[in-house]
This record gives structure tokens, sequence and C-alpha cells, in this order.
């Protein structure tokens, strides 16, 4: 009875997929038949009889049908099963020796291999010695960092190739054991401990078997080794000079050494872990220093909440009855789930999409702050009602920018699939990857990514299949001055999407900005979509210094973080100011634009050794201040401002009852290029006077003769600003016009619409046509700024020419014998 009833649910499962065969078909004849059967029938009752020849002829029809179904179905499951025997037996070719390859190893290694893995290793020990130290160190140094002359050797019981899918593999061993290293290593150690010790690798032993897979067409190779390789290492220790310590001083840093070490190579290049070398047919030697990447998070497909929880309930299903399998599919159905992509500290969430296929067509703006990344992406369940999620699976790509000025995509694929990889020539070119989700046998996620600009150390920038060149300055000096040469000025311009943790569902942002040692800070807006508009300057710094940035919205019971980032600053260009959104990191929402711009001073409007020092003074108008915080009981406050410049100092008057108080005083001091600082204090009468705010006004780049009205922010209170106007009177210089000035304020303009032409072009190529009245505003202001100071370069083209002549006239007016030459 049973056998017969899985037979005829058998016959009725192949009668379906017949008739969905037939109705899915490139060329579905069943819509077509339907009307001819009608049409036959209608000639049968009122024409003539057809009733001998329309079974005839359906009966032939419905056989080709089923034969066609029939050889369809065979060819497709002759390709499943020579899949699968290509799949299970991946041939192996004989093992090759490869003496050739070590010997040409050993004469390029010292000029060529040892400086470029020198320096490609040495930031990536940087920044593993600065996340992962030992207990006994409280920090760490890289001093020295060098491979030596002695290469690893490759192959030494030869290579082979196999296929794996689709893919060619080369195995190899390797085998680098090597005492001509050059690394050395400077730890200000822990207590128990006392002092700075110095640490030296004399020898490092490297064993393990490598894989490496050309891809692209041969434009890179992927290399990794099949397991965690053999590590052995062995140091030596100092202090201060060249006396070695025993090894028993730091007890442990060896096996640290060997642990760090292991750990990246564990985590980095172990399989399915791979790293790309690329092969660019060109090399522009660009540094890349960051850049800006789009992530489109599109759908996912074939979700199953027990196959991606590695459940055994997936097994017990396939061997259960017909009912518990629909219930997993309901199950299935009704899942909730959503993706978090992560690059760096930076994460960003998609929305809850229900389903076992979601779509989400979810964009978020990333930043990286180098030439490669990883963006990982994270699929969690969501239980309506519930506060947690629940994790299922992950999965990441890869990314890498390519001497050619493109970009390398490379993602872990199924074992049946080999390698995932994608090439973008240029940027703005969108590049899409279905990625298996790792450690499960179910589940696919497809994403795109759009790398939308790469900055170079040089000022450079590559966007939208352009390249934007740093132009040399007008005066002929290297755009990158020395770092007394130039100020960095920063605008927080806006905010949007802010979040909030504040019960009651408002946000009072503010942002403080950090650059070196200098602290600065906005005003508190009350949005989550807040605007400042606020300019800050700071000295410029080397040495790949970041601007740090974060962002904090205003409690009663203490101001909480919504977020922090970083820029860098390397490579700003002078007239190419930087407009950018920078996304906020440890959070799933916010951004923020900042406008960065590097501005040359000249020396003699710089510099604090300056002839004008002495011979003129310095004059402060303190005109008032606004929203300043209360430090009476009352709510209000009692005012003054106490200026210090140098050893003088001065104070205004005390207005009482007020946070917005005005003093329109002025104070002059002598020009000597000492500090002015600015004390916000609150007057008492009998108790000791409290501060409310404190700032720098940063007068010595000011030029002579020039008034500078500015609204300074005060620090170490929650808000607070004061307006005030500073001079730096020069009674004996007369104002002239530069010909310098001008030039160089032609040559931002022609730089901003350069800038405005490219976002012009990309706004078109997006279709964007809303987008494109304000930039068009811009670019024709731009060009009637322009056109006035051509008029005014002109006008002292000629007044300099004339002084020539007047100045020539007189010399040879002066001279007789001159003036007698000339007649003749």
């Amino acid at each position: 009875m049973g056998r017969r009833k899985k037979r005829s649910l058998m016959n009725v499962d192949g009668v379906v997929d017949f008739f969905n065969n037939v109705m899915v078909e490139k060329k579905p004849y069943l819509p077509f038949l339907i009307p001819l059967v009608l049409v036959f029938w209608a000639l049968e009752k009122w024409i003539f009889s057809l009733s001998n020849w329309v079974p005839l002829v359906l009966a032939v029809w419905a056989t080709i049908q089923y034969g066609n179904y029939q050889h369809r179905i065979a060819v497709e499951d002759l390709n499943k099963k020579w899949k699968r025997v290509t799949l299970s037996t991946s041939p192996i070719t004989p093992l090759e020796h490869c003496e050739w390859l070590n010997k040409l190893l050993m004469e390029i290694w010292s000029n060529y291999m040892n400086p470029k893995f020198s320096l490609r290793f040495q930031s990536i020990v940087e920044k593993r010695l600065k996340h992962h130290k030992s207990r006994l160190i409280e920090r760490v140094e890289l001093l020295e960092f060098s491979l030596g002359s002695s290469p690893p050797w490759l192959g030494l019981h030869g290579t082979r190739w196999s296929t794996f899918g689709d893919q060619r593999v080369m195995h190899l061993g390797f085998d680098w054991d090597t005492t001509d290293l050059s690394i050395m290593l400077l730890a200000k150690v822990a207590k128990p401990f006392f002092g700075t010790a110095k640490i030296v690798i004399n020898s490092l032993h490297i064993k393990g078997d490598l894989l490496l897979m050309p891809i692209l067409d041969g434009k890179a190779i992927l290399y990794s080794f099949i397991s965690t390789p053999e590590v052995r290492i062995t140091v030596a220790f100092g202090s201060g000079g060249s006396q070695s310590l025993p090894a028993t001083e730091l007890p442990g840093v060896s096996s640290w050494l060997v642990k760090l070490l292991t750990d990246t190579l564990a985590k980095t290049m172990v399989e399915p872990r791979r790293q790309c070398f690329s092969l660019p047919a060109v090399d522009l030697r660009k540094q890349a220093v960051g850049g800006i990447v789009y992530v489109t998070v599109l759908s996912a497909t074939k979700l199953s909440r027990s196959s991606l929880r590695g459940s055994p309930l997936r097994k017990q299903t396939r061997l259960s009855s017909g009912v518990d399998g629909l219930q997993e599919h309901i199950d299935d159905k009704v899942i909730q789930t959503f993706v978090e992509v992560e690059l760096g500290e930076l994460t960003r969430r998609t929305s809850v999409r229900p389903g076992s296929n979601p779509q989400w067509d979810s964009t978020f703006n990333m930043v990286l702050h180098d030439n490669t990344g990883i963006v990982r992406f994270h699929l969690y369940e969501h239980t309506p009602g519930s506060v947690t999620c629940s994790y299922l699976a992950s999965c990441e790509i890869k990314m890498k920018y390519v001497a050619d000025d493109s970009t390398m995509f490379w993602a872990i694929g199924r074992p049946d699939s080999g390698v995932i990889a994608k090439h973008s020539e240029f940027c703005g070119k969108d590049v899409e990857m279905v990625l298996p989700f790792e450690g499960v046998n179910a589940g696919e996620l497809a994403v795109k990514l759009v790398v939308k600009e790469w900055q170079f150390s040089d000022g450079s920038l590559s966007f939208n299949n352009l390249r934007v060149s740093s132009q040399p300055s007008l005066s002929g000096s290297s755009n990158l001055l020395s770092r007394t040469g130039r100020r960095i000025v920063v605008t927080v311009v806006e905010g949007k999407d802010l979040i909030t943790k504040d019960k009651s569902g408002k946000c009072n942002p503010y942002v403080k900005l950090q650059y070196g040692k200098v602290l600065q800070k906005t005003k508190t807006a009350h949005s989550f979509n807040p605007t400042w508009n606020q300019k800050f300057e700071f000295e410029e710094l080397g040495d790949g210094e970041y601007l740090k940035i974060k962002c904090y919205t205003e409690e009663v019971f203490g101001d909480e973080s919504i977020g922090s980032a970083r820029i860098s600053l390397e490579g700003l260009v002078e007239g190419s100011p930087r407009d950018v959104w920078i996304p906020l990191e440890k959070v799933n929402s916010g951004e923020l634009r900042i406008q960065i711009e590097a501005v040359r001073i000249d020396d003699y409007e710089g510099s604090r050794g300056s002839a004008y020092h002495g011979n003129g003074w310095v004059e402060l108008v303190l005109i008032e201040a606004r929203d300043l915080v209360a430090a009476d009981l009352r709510g209000t406050s009692d005012p003054f401002v106490r200026v210090q410049y140098g050893n003088l100092k001065r104070r205004t008057k005390v207005m009482y009852k007020t946070l917005n108080p005005k003093w329109h005083q002025t104070l002059e001091f002598p020009d000597d290029g000492s500090p002015l600082l600015l004390h916000v204090r609150d007057h008492n009468a009998l108790l000791p006077t409290s501060s409310i705010g404190d700032c720098v006004v940063e007068y010595q780049r000011l030029p002579p003769n020039e008034m500078a009205d500015k609204w300074i922010p005060l620090q170490g209170v929650k808000r607070g600003e004061v307006h005030i106007q500073v001079t730096r009177k020069v009674p004996e210089l007369e104002k002239r016009p530069s010909v310098d000035s001008s030039l160089t304020k032609a040559h931002q303009i022609s730089n901003q619409m350069k800038q405005m032409m490219i976002k012009l072009q990309s706004l078109i190529e997006d279709n964007n046509l809303e987008g494109i009245s304000a930039p068009l505003s811009e670019l024709e202001t731009l060009q009637d700024m322009q056109e006035e100071y051509m008029v005014q370069l002109e006008t002292e083209q000629m007044l300099l020419l004339n002084k020539i002549n007047e100045l020539g006239q007189e010399i040879l007016n002066s001279s007789p014998s001159l003036s007698r030459s000339s007649q003749i």
C-alpha cells in the first residue's frame, strides 16, 4: 500500500514538472494551444467536422513535447555527473624541479625584493605591535626593519600544478631560515621592570607549504599557506648602548613574538585567507593613502535558519516526514534578517527584511585609511520583541589599490567554485559579487562596490576615470612645505542621520577636533541633521598626523559619544580644498561634512622673527560673547575677560547677570610674537573667580594692517564663544598691491572650477538633473571672480611695466655715459 502511494506521488510530481516545463519553456506552446483548440471547436460546430483529426494532432504534439522534456532532463543529469567527476578527480602534474627559481630569487632579492618586501611588512608589523603588546611591555616602537640578504628557498622538493574546479593552483614548499636580519625594537618596559630595552631579532625560521593561484588572466597572484606554518624566532636584549642583557631579563618576549607572527599569518594568509600580489602592466608610482568606497548590500538567497546556524536539525528534517520539512520551509519564510557591514572601525546596518530571499538595496559611504581594506558582512537574525540579535554567518571581500590606478577585489568562494575575483579598471566602475557565507553550506549574499576616489600621498586624486594631479605652486616652490609654512583650515559644515541615546529622542550634537595637541570645539546644535559652518585653523604637522573627530550629544547627566572618525591630511595641496562626507565610526548611522584646505603663509606673514615685531603693536577688540555657561545658582554669570600676552596682563570690565555680555573694549600690546590668551571668568565678590572658558587668539599669520573678525569657541566648557577683532598695526608699512597674492587667488579659482566641472560630469553620468543647477550657479560665480582677478592682474602688470620704464629712465638720466651711448 505504501509503495503504491509513493509511486502515485512520484507520477503526480512528474506530471507537474512536465506541465511546468511546457509553461516556462523559451517558446511556450500551451498559451497558443488554448485559443487554437477554441478555433477548432468553432470550426467543428459551425463549419465542418474535425473530430477525427484533432485527437491525433494533440497526441503527436504531446509526444514531441514529452520527448524534448526527457532529453533535457537526461542532458542536465549527465552534466551534473560530469561536473561531479571532474571536481572529485583533480589532475595533478608531476613534480618539477625549480633550482632555477631559487637562483633567480637570489639574484634579485637584495636589490629588488628585499626593499619592497621590507617596506610592505614594516607597516604591517608596526600595526600589529601597536595593538598586540606583551604584558611586560608598555609601549613598543620599531627602530629598524630589514629582511636581510638571504632569500627564502622555494620548492626544495619540487613544484606541481593541480586543478581546483576551474582554477589552476601551484603547490610549492617554503623554507626561510635566516640569521641575516636587521630588526630592532625599542620597548618601554612595564612594572615591575623599569626603563627601556632594545629587542633584537637574531634569527627567523618559517617553514610551510604555499599555494599560488593566478587570477584575472595573469593580472594578479593569490598566495597562501595550506596550514599554519612552523615559526621559530630567537631574540637578544640590550639596554641603552651595546651592552647585551640575558634573555631572562624579559621573560616571555620570545614566545610573545612567535605567537604574534603565527597569529598574523594564520589570520591573513592561511587557507582560505589569501593575500594578493598584483602584476600591473603600468606602474604609475603613486602611493595611495586612503579612499572612499560605496558599499551596496543588494540581496541574499537560500537563507535557511538550520543550515546557517550549523544545527543538526537540517539532517533530521531530511529523515523526517514531509510535515516537518514543510514546517522548516515555513520557518525559513518568516525568518527576519539584516546585514552589518564592517570596514575597520566603521560599521553600518541594513534594515530588517523577512524571508529566505531578502532584498535590501542599502548603500553605505565607507572610508579607507590605507591602500588595502577588508569589507566584512555579518548576517544577523532579528527576533521581534527581543533586545538581542542572533549571529548567523559572515563573508568578506578584500580590496587593494593597484599601481596602474585600478582596484582589485577578491573573496573566498565555495569549494566547487574556486576563487571569486573582480577587477575595476578605474574609479566609479561598479563591481558586483555574489559571496557564499563562510563555514556553512547554504546562503549567498549579493553586493556591489564602487570605489569613488583614491587619495595619494602627493595630493593628487583619482576618481570617475579622471586624475586630478597636484599643481605646482605659482612661486615655483614645492606644494609640500615645511610644518611651519602652512596652516590647515578645517570647516565643520554639517551632519546628517546622527543618532541619539537620549530617551526623550532629542539630539544636541557638537563636534570636537583634535590635531596633534590642539583641541577645538563647535557650538551645540539641536537637530539630527545639524548645520555648524564653523571654521578652525591648525598648524600643519608632519609624520602622517591624523585629524581626529569626535561627535557628542549634550545630555542632562553627561555628554554621550555618538561617533568618531579620523581623516588623513597627507598630500593636501594649496588651492585645492577637499570637501568630503565622513561616516562616523563605532555607531550604525551618522555622517559629517568636512571641508579641508591647506593655506601657504608667506615668510613675512608667518615668521615670529619678522622685522615688524617691535615696530608695531597688536590691537585687540573684545566685542562680545554668547551662549556662556551659567556659573551662578540663579542660572546666570558675571563674566569678564582676563587677557594674557606674554608677561602682560589686562582685563575687561564685569558684565553682571548675563550669558551674552558685550564689552566693546580695545586693548593694545607691543607686537613681539607672544601668545595671546583669553580667560573668560565669572566674577564673585567674596569667593574666588571661576573659569567659564579659555581660548587662544591666533594673530601671528595675519597680514600687516589687516583686521581679522572672528568668533572663537571656548575650550574646557560645553559651550560659549567670544567675538573679537584683532589687527597687527605697522604704521610705516604702506599697503601695496601684491601680484603674487592675486596669482595665488586666480590659481585657487581655477582649481575650484576644475573640481566643479568634475562634479558636473559625475552628476550628468548619474542622470541627476535636479542637482545640476547649484553647481552651475557656483561655476558662473567662479567664472565672474576669475574675470575680475584677470582684470586686476592686467592692471598690476601695466603698473609694473610703467614702474620699470620709470626706473630705467631714472638710471639713464643719472648716468651721462649711458645717456650718450643710448643717443648714439
